[in-house]
């Protein structure tokens, strides 16, 4: 007699629906939160030549991509300001009227409270030598007096109406400063998502373009290094000691492993950002027609996830909602063939279709 064998988990993986029932993981638009650069002085967007389909927002478009991924259902918007003037301290940052913090008010306008709409906190953008903080007399970021700019940063962005600020620049003790000085201006509500394992990655090329970096030199005297694994956890616990309402970690696929030790060990959600070097390899390769392009982007979302990010940034956030949509639209019923006549239920009144998800307009 023939010996089979006793375990056959290939039966849950015979069909589709099958699948569904027993998948671990999921995608929901929720999860999905959108970078968006917004460029002052532009008229109309502008293309970014390594990141294919993600441009350069004039003022009005960024409106209309903050309404898009609103009536999608996104979990938020991460805003990047770029001036048109830069100077040694990044002044346009701190500035009310500055591209950045007009913008988060003009988005804000727009989406009331159907969308977070988070800022990045960093003076990158906006200096002229490109690099985080304010340099020293030696050409090396001076971290206590960059932390100074930090706290005035994170004030005019939430009085500018943020509903999250994101310090990004890996300075040591920044996430105490934001949130004193947060605290001490009455903007005790709003919450920091620190990038608290940053890393000093080559996946950040075609960022550079995205905001027109004039960075020299490189950033690595503050940005984790990549060898790097337990230092990721010290420094999520800092941030977390110092008040962090998120952590993240940045990259995300190169870094699955650091995403699952800070899901670990964090007390908070914890995000992860899929990034532009991350985004451009998938274009180039489905543009030669190597990979399946929507398969890709959905299995690594879904693999960050599954590392466990509870929000992943991500170029693709809008493209990926309008999928998961798609999948997830009802199937037409049934036509059994009976003489018995089928009750009608009403639809649920609050919804516009049975999906869950709000209507796209």
């Amino acid at each position: 007699m023939a010996h089979f064998p006793a375990q056959r988990p290939r039966r849950l993986r015979r069909t589709p629906a099958l699948r569904r029932l027993v998948a671990e993981t999921r995608l929901h638009p929720a999860d999905l939160i959108l970078p968006v650069f917004v460029r002052e002085g532009l008229t109309e967007p502008a293309p970014i030549s390594s990141m294919p389909s993600v441009v350069q927002h004039t003022e009005q478009t960024l409106l209309q991509a903050a309404e898009e991924a609103a009536a999608l259902g996104l979990g938020g918007l991460m805003l990047f300001g770029i001036p048109a003037q830069r100077d040694a301290t990044g002044s346009a940052g701190l500035d009310p009227e500055g591209i950045l913090n007009r913008s988060i008010r003009a988005v804000k306008d727009t989406v009331g409270q159907s969308l977070p709409v988070m800022s990045d906190l960093c003076l990158d953008e906006f200096t002229d030598h490109g690099h985080c903080g304010v340099l020293d007399d030696a050409g090396e970021v001076d971290n206590d007096r960059t932390l100074e700019l930090y706290a005035q940063m994170a004030v005019v962005q939430a009085a500018s109406g943020a509903d999250v600020v994101a310090p990004s620049g890996m300075m040591d003790g920044q996430v105490a400063v934001i949130r004193q000085a947060l605290d001490e201006a009455g903007h005790h509500q709003v919450p920091i998502l620190a990038y608290a394992a940053k890393y000093a990655s080559a996946f950040y090329g075609p960022f550079r373009e995205a905001v027109d970096s004039q960075l020299t030199g490189d950033r690595r005297q503050y940005q984790m290094d990549a060898p790097n694994r337990a230092e990721a956890v010290k420094e999520v616990e800092l941030d977390l000691a110092e008040g962090a309402d998120m952590v993240m970690v940045k990259p995300a696929t190169a870094y699955l492993d650091i995403l699952s030790d800070v899901a670990e060990i964090a007390d908070v959600p914890v995000a992860a950002y899929q990034v532009s070097g991350e985004y451009a390899m998938i274009e180039a390769a489905a543009a030669q027609g190597w990979v399946d392009r929507r398969a890709v982007v959905l299995e690594t979302l879904t693999a960050i996830r599954r590392a466990g990010a509870t929000s992943v940034l991500t170029y693709y956030a809008a493209e990926a909602a309008r999928w998961l949509r798609e999948d997830l639209a009802p199937e037409p019923p049934v036509q059994h063939r009976s003489s018995v006549e089928q009750p009608e239920y009403p639809r649920t009144a609050d919804r516009a279709d049975d999906s869950g998800f709000p209507p796209v307009s």
